[in-house]
């Protein structure tokens, strides 16, 4: 089973790594980009909400599936930022965050140093608490100023 979980996830995350090279590309349309960021960011709240289940202990702590879930979301962490090109407003941005290149990187860089320290905190639940608050609050900085809903 839990091999099963650590070929799932390379899949996942090989998956994830090969299309974010010619991402660019890909959007000739605004609507594509807004479409890709939010799929991106639905695995991520995914494997988020399985980590926050383990520790309000509402599923029981498995290190194998939490490191795999903390795996997954480090690396989608890296493939929305070029998903917002000029133009691809959604009626979930309040703030357009090429507006602001400069503030909108740094929020960015925050959540991917957050996330760097996930799959190794995920090995035990002591751990897991507090950097899934960090990486939760990393988020959440983005969302204050960027996110409307």
């Amino acid at each position: 089973m839990k091999k099963k979980q650590s070929l799932l996830c390379c899949a996942v995350i090989a998956a994830a790594v090969l299309a974010a090279a010619p991402v660019r590309a890909q959007f000739a349309k605004a609507e594509d980009a807004v479409k890709y960021r939010q799929a991106v960011y639905t695995v991520m709240a995914n494997h988020m909400g399985r980590l926050a289940a383990m520790a309000k202990g509402e599923r029981p702590f498995d290190a194998a599936a939490a490191q795999a879930s903390a795996r997954v979301i480090e690396t989608m962490s890296h493939l929305p930022w070029e998903a917002f090109p000029a133009g691809s407003t959604s009626k979930g941005l309040k703030a357009e965050p090429w507006a602001d290149a400069a503030d909108y990187k740094a929020r960015a860089d925050r959540l991917q140093g957050e996330t760097a320290k996930l799959p190794a905190a995920a090995a035990s639940l002591e751990t897991l608490r507090p950097q899934l608050g960090a990486t939760g609050a990393a988020c959440k900085n983005c969302h204050d100023k960027y996110r409307n809903i």
